[in-house]
Order: C-alpha cells, then structure tokens, then sequence
C-alpha cells in the first residue's frame, strides 16, 4: 500500500509540532536563498541590460525548460512597456536582424538550444545578453553582456549553496531580477500605471 502525504505528515507530527511548520521553514529558506543571491549580484550589469532593451529595434527572449517560462514572463513586461518583443520558437517570431537584441536565460550556460540560438543572432549581427550562473560556459563567452547570478545550475548537486532542488534558485531569482528591471526601466520610461495597462491584452 502506497501512503499519501497525508498519512506521512501526520504520522510525523507530535503535540509540540508548530502547524504547518515545515512550510513555513521552507518559504523563509527559499527567501532567504533569493536574498543572498540577489545582494551578490552586479547591478551594473542589469543597468547595461536595461540600456539594451531601450535602444534595440525589437527584442528575442529565449530559455530552455522552466527557465523558459521565466523569459515568457520577462517578455510579457517587456511587451508593456511598448517594446517590439519575441518568444523565440512561436510560430509569429520574425527573423532576428542587425539591430535586434536576444537575451537568453541558461543557469549552466551549456544548454544546448540556448546556445544554438546565441550563435546564430551573433552571426547575423544582433546583440547577445545572457542570464546566466556560470561566467565561464560557453553562452557567457558569445554575449555582448552578461548577467551573473550567484546561484547553482541544475547540474551542481551538492547543497553547499542551495537547498532546493536542481535550477530552482537561478529560476526563481532571474524572475525576481528581471522584474525588479521591468520597475526600474517603468519608472525611467515615465510608464505611467494607465498606460502600462492599456497595453495589456483585452481578449481575455
């Protein structure tokens, strides 16, 4: 027989247990692991990144897996600000050209559709900017400029500097980096709230 979360969170719990603990334990890490990696990143290099987004013709956001869903997001705030922007592999995506920035998301900077797309916008003369956990990879050594987060990829399995499970950190804290961007780039772009919403979509 097969026990459910259920019979193994109550099977656990003692009259001394703090309801819900272990959640509660586990948000206060998760927020703690995005506050350090986040104080440790180089804020200058996102003020080079917001600078690109300004003075690009249109604008490609590509990543692989859940860091894909993170771009989509990322595009979706772009797109409110008035920007031209793409999901690279939707079928409306024009052809990238001299003049268009892509930003790509790869916490390992070895993925290997990331780095495809990387090589082909470089060759045809785009910019490259590239969110990334390693530096060192392949994807960071084509970008015109990088983003570095100190968290660990998905391949780095030892929990010295994060207890969540595979590329969960550098996920979430390149969400909460590129948002803090679309806030900034607003409020610098005079963006007020009404006009921020008379971009959103209206067939919903």
């Amino acid at each position: 027989m097969q026990l459910t979360y259920r019979d193994i969170h109550y099977s656990t719990q003692t009259s001394n247990s703090v309801p819900y603990e272990g959640f509660a334990q586990s948000v206060q890490l998760i927020l703690d692991e995005n506050r350090r990696v986040l104080n440790e990143t180089v804020y200058a290099a996102l003020e080079h990144l917001a600078q690109a987004i300004t003075e690009a013709n249109r604008i490609f956001v590509f990543g692989g897996g859940r860091s894909g869903l993170v771009m989509r997001m990322a595009a979706m705030r772009i797109m409110h600000l008035g920007c031209q922007v793409y999901v690279v592999g939707e079928t409306i995506t024009p052809a990238i050209e001299q003049g268009d920035l892509l930003i790509t998301c790869s916490g390992s900077g070895n993925t290997g559709s990331v780095c495809a797309m990387a090589v082909t916008a470089k060759t045809i003369g785009a910019q490259l900017a590239v969110i990334t956990a390693n530096k060192t990879s392949p994807l960071a050594a084509l970008a015109d400029l990088t983003v570095e987060l100190a968290a660990v990829t998905k391949h780095e399995r030892e929990a010295a500097r994060s207890q969540q499970f595979a590329g969960s950190l550098f996920e979430q804290s390149t969400l909460l980096l590129l948002d803090a961007l679309f806030h900034v780039l607003s409020r610098t772009l005079n963006k007020s709230t009404q006009s921020l919403w008379a971009m959103h979509t209206n067939l919903e």
